[in-house]
């Protein structure tokens, strides 16, 4: 039997979980615990975008428990519902706070990115959270044919949680229409969050962080894959929001 959903408010029409950092951990160990089947991705505002244009993602977004990620979706949650979201659940902090968090062993799969990022990713993970068995299933370059044996290989691990680093919508498509409770309990759509794990992207500077700049620390990286994500994906997710704001009033 699954558990009652979190507290939530409405971004574009998605429902996005609205929790304090402690009870979001907290959440996530009770669902660990009761053996809960989740599916957990994030909302910021480039997914935002996607799911206003690619209907069959914004379908599947309906079974999963959508966390915030970012300024994007906090201005959005200020306009829509009148303030910020209670924390910023942000995946790239909140994936290593989880696994810390949860004392109790855990089996933790991985799935995504290239081979060698994924397997320094797994052995990062294993130094800062030392009690989990930590084991790679695939990289990110499967094809369908390889589906079978990956679903296999999770059934027999059977993990508590997987974490999934396809890129979105990729990544929540395979989760969405391919897992089950027969595969983990917990799924997690963490997008790049492995790159910065294996250290192959770099983080922003804490300062950057905590101003809430780290987008502009990206896209300074790597302009020419991320200029149109965060150059016209944000102003564009902003006036979706004012239009929202404005069917709203009438």
């Amino acid at each position: 039997m699954s558990m009652a959903p979190p507290p939530s408010r409405s971004i574009l029409g998605i429902s996005v979980a609205a929790l304090p950092w402690q009870e979001a951990i907290e959440l996530l160990r009770q669902r660990i615990a009761a053996q809960d089947f989740t599916l957990i991705t994030w909302l910021n505002a480039h997914n935002a975008n996607v799911a206003q244009t690619d209907a069959g993602f914004r379908e599947a977004l309906r079974s999963f428990l959508v966390l915030p990620d970012g300024i994007g979706v906090d201005i959005a949650s200020k306009v829509l519902h009148g303030s910020s979201f209670p924390a910023n659940l942000n995946g790239t902090d909140f994936t290593p706070a989880i696994l810390q968090a949860e004392t109790n062993p855990l089996r933790i799969a991985l799935i995504g990115a290239k081979l060698d990022i994924v397997e320094k990713a797994a052995a990062r993970f294993g130094q800062i959270a030392s009690q989990h068995e930590f084991r790679v299933i695939s990289d990110g370059f499967f094809t369908e044919a390889d589906e079978p044996r990956i679903l296999q290989s999770l059934k027999e691990f059977s993990p508590h949680i997987l974490l999934v680093a396809m890129g979105v919508p990729r990544q929540e498509m395979f989760m969405a229409q391919k897992l089950t409770a027969d595969h983990c309990t917990l799924a997690l759509g963490v997008g790049a969050l492995f790159d910065f794990m294996a250290g192959a992207v770099p983080r922003a500077p804490e300062l950057v962080q905590k101003l809430r700049f780290e987008w502009l620390y990206r896209l300074a990286q790597e302009p020419g894959r991320l200029w149109r994500r965060y150059v016209v994906g944000n102003p564009l997710f902003l006036l979706r929001v004012a239009r929202a704001k404005l069917r709203a009033r009438h």
